[in-house]
């Protein structure tokens, strides 16, 4: 009687099993084996000899041999008081190779599948590394993938193992759509998420392919956002993503609930700790009553307390944030509870994802140390560290207890591109035609250090410019870099004279807060100016090389809620320059901003601003041409550049000032155009400047009236940067000021 495995039923294992049923099994023999051990092969049948053998029995053996991955084909037979198991072994597999696979390299695959070179082959294990197969595509936001593996027999018992890949197209998101949003426009949302929609100059990002994680991920940013700004209730009803007949593009849908804004009405410290008072502790709250509600704040404030109590030697103490809300009134009260913590210590932190990225440089941004006291506001800080150096698309860090007191800090990132290309051609009527590329690496061989290199041409200037930055200069909190450059103007239409300036920089930096920064920087340059046989006798007096020698400091205090698009908070710079430490100049230098933003209705935005500065020479020198100041064009809508100036009364040529102050107030709306980047603005310019020194008033036009002008304008986030057009109408103005109406630059900047 010869049972065979194919289509084996419950009735032939009793029947095998009836053979022994009265007798005893003596012997096990097993046939077929070629690799596996004898021995072996008995033990997964886990049948002994000595004793009858049930159906149960052989059920149970044909399930073990089966589970081991080993066989193909397994029959049982019976001869006298012997028991027959016969087997036929899975091949080996030989070569596993990848065909197809353009979009993902065969490492990403390798590290995926299961079945490798000199392991057994398994159908299962095969099937199963379809599936993973397709999970990798389906994460590079390829659905319309195919795999189909292919089974090469060879000599031997072995075989090779190929999987046939049909990548099929890309699926691109092609729209995202937000349900419920009022505050903000669909504009404003997608630009706080990691999903984008395709667009053609997003060819080399990954942000527009769809990713599960990474929608799920945009729910957490989107909460963020609206926490950030107020909206303590808000929720994120719904997440769908809706996949195309064709597999190649998504609709995504959020559905959200904003809630109310709620502003702060009342903060309170308590402690259960004796030793602490509370009184002495509301300094280190980074918010006031009638503040906006800000999760952000929330967490500095706790980090704040948190380090502040650790340095007075409490080491235990946990703060706990308890909001109350009156969703009538839109007002919230905050209460931090000051709370003996549990004894637990940091033993290890595990990094993981980081394929790229050298361990150091998320090390250094996380607030804990392996060792330290366990502090879940300093994980909360570290994690916003680790995410704001923009080098991984997600960061996922979770706490582990490994001992009574001790617990493991695992952290887990996905890593995106940091390296961008950019070309742009364009006109502006401060330039003209003009073209522009560039190259720029934030994360240049995973040590967190900045590299760009960038080039432009215009029809009135060039330039060229190399820079790189360390960010932990010295293993330390100190940022140090240094800048080449070369540039070309030609000023021949405002001042009849051109000039060449080339040099170098050093700079270093450091933050005292998250909001207070300072720089210093060192910069040594030649300034060369020509053609100027038509120029004012006090611009060829300057005609010729120039070295200037320059070390000077910038203190910078942030508390803008966005740097490229601000809607609340204001923004303060005061820094100054000495020039003489060699070189051929000689001069102090002093500049300030100051910038206030507003935001009424969620979509109206004031900008109000004012800067000025102020030159000096010094030693018996005067200050030059190159560095004074001049207003008009991007300084003083309404005027060309270099429009507000002291002019040679016999050339016209501006010269410059000693001084200057420019001011306004900007409100910038929405057109219904958010979806293209298109905003709206009209704005009052107010400013003057200052005259030379070194020269007589009786050779100059020059009033330290202010001028006035007004207009409106258009901002444009397009593919190629931010490209602002104006029109300025001068009010007040001097009779040899020079005036523009229209105006089209590329690039501004606050």
């Amino acid at each position: 009687m010869k049972l065979k495995l194919a289509g084996i039923s419950l009735l032939a294992l009793t029947l095998c099993a009836e053979a022994f049923a009265q007798n005893i099994v003596k012997n096990i023999d097993i046939t077929g084996l070629k690799r596996v051990e004898k021995e072996t092969a008995l033990s997964y049948a886990g049948i002994n000899t000595g004793k009858s053998v049930s159906s149960r029995e052989l059920n149970e053996a044909l399930r073990r041999l089966y589970n081991t991955g080993l066989f193909s084909d397994i029959s049982f037979d019976t001869k006298n008081d012997t028991l027959l198991i016969n087997v036929v072994e899975n091949p080996v597999i030989g070569v596993r190779a990848f065909d197809g696979n353009n979009k993902i390299d065969d490492k990403i695959l390798e590290s995926e599948v299961q079945s490798q070179p000199r392991s057994v082959f398994n159908k299962a294990k095969v099937q199963q590394d379809v599936q993973r197969i397709l999970d990798v595509y389906k994460r590079a936001g390829r659905y319309g993938v195919k795999v189909e593996p292919k089974i090469i027999k060879k000599s031997d018992n072995r075989v090779d193992l190929i999987f046939e890949i049909d990548e099929g197209p890309e699926a691109k998101i092609d729209t995202i759509n937000f349900i419920g949003n009022k505050s903000y426009t669909g504009k404003d949302l997608q630009a706080e998420i990691m999903s984008k929609e395709s667009r053609w100059y997003r060819l080399f990002s990954s942000a527009e392919s769809f990713d599960r994680e990474k929608m799920n991920y945009d729910q957490e940013l989107l909460r963020r956002f609206y926490n950030r700004h107020g909206y303590a209730d808000f929720a994120v009803l719904s997440a769908i993503a809706e996949l195309s007949r064709d597999k190649t593009s998504f609709v995504l849908t959020f559905t959200i609930d904003e809630g109310k804004r709620y502003k702060i009405n009342d903060v309170k410290i308590n402690s259960a700790i004796s030793e602490i008072n509370p009184k002495q502790w509301y300094k280190h709250v980074t918010f006031s009553k009638g503040d906006w509600y800000n999760s952000d704040e929330i967490d500095k404030t706790v980090a704040a307390l948190t380090e502040e109590l650790t340095r007075k030697g409490f080491v235990f103490v946990e703060v706990l944030p308890t909001i109350h809300k009156n969703r009538e009134t839109g007002k919230l009260s905050i209460t931090f509870d000051i709370k003996e913590n549990a004894k637990v210590f940091v033993d290890r932190i595990n990094i993981t994802g980081n394929t790229r990225t050298l361990d150091e440089v998320i090390r250094r941004e996380f607030r804990l140390a392996e060792g330290s006291v366990f502090n879940a506001a300093k994980i909360r800080e570290s994690r916003r560290n680790i995410e704001n150096l923009n080098f991984f698309s997600k960061v996922d860090i979770e706490s582990e207890r490994v001992a009574y007191d001790k617990a493991d800090i695992n952290i887990k990132v996905e890593e995106k591109s940091t390296g961008y290309f950019n070309i742009g051609v364009g006109y502006s009527t401060v330039n003209g035609a003009l073209i522009r590329a560039g190259i720029t690496e934030n994360n240049f061989l995973g040590k967190g250090q900045q590299v760009s290199l960038n080039a432009g041409m215009s029809q009135r200037s060039n330039d060229y410019s190399f820079s790189f930055t360390e960010p932990y200069f010295l293993d330390r909190r100190l940022s140090a870099g240094t800048d080449i450059f070369y540039q070309t103007e030609d000023y021949q239409d405002e001042s009849n004279y051109d000039m060449d300036t080339m040099g170098a920089r050093i700079r270093l930096g450091w933050d005292y807060t998250d909001n207070l920064s300072q720089y210093v920087r060192y910069t040594l340059k030649q300034d060369e100016i020509k053609n100027v046989s038509s120029a004012s006798k006090y611009i060829q007096q300057e005609e010729g090389e120039s070295i200037d020698s320059v070390i000077g400091q910038t203190i910078v205090y942030d508390k803008r809620d966005n740097v490229m698009k601000p809607r609340e908070g204001y923004y303060l710079s005061f820094g100054n320059d000495i020039s003489g430490l060699g070189g051929d100049d000689k001069y102090l230098k002093f500049d300030a901003k100051a910038y206030k933003f507003y935001t009424l209705s969620d979509h109206y935005t004031f900008k109000f601003f004012v800067n000025g500065g102020y030159i000096m020479g010094y030693g018996g020198e005067d200050a030059r041409l190159a560095q004074r100041y001049f207003l008009g064009g991007n300084s003083m809508r309404g005027f060309d550049s270099g429009g507000i100036s002291a002019r040679d009364k016999d050339t016209s040529d501006a010269l410059g000032g000693n001084w200057m102050v420019w001011g306004g107030a900007e409100l910038a709306f929405p057109l219904g155009l958010d979806e293209l980047g298109i905003r709206g603005r009209t704005f009052v310019d107010i400013g003057t400047t200052g005259k030379p020194d070194n020269i007589e008033k009786d050779d100059i036009n020059y009033s330290s009236t202010p001028r006035v002008a007004v207009g409106f304008g258009f901002e444009w986030t397009s593919p190629m940067g931010k490209i602002d057009i104006d029109f300025g109408f001068p009010v007040v103005k001097e009779d040899y000021d020079e005036t523009e109406v229209f105006r089209l630059n590329f690039g501004t900047s606050l």
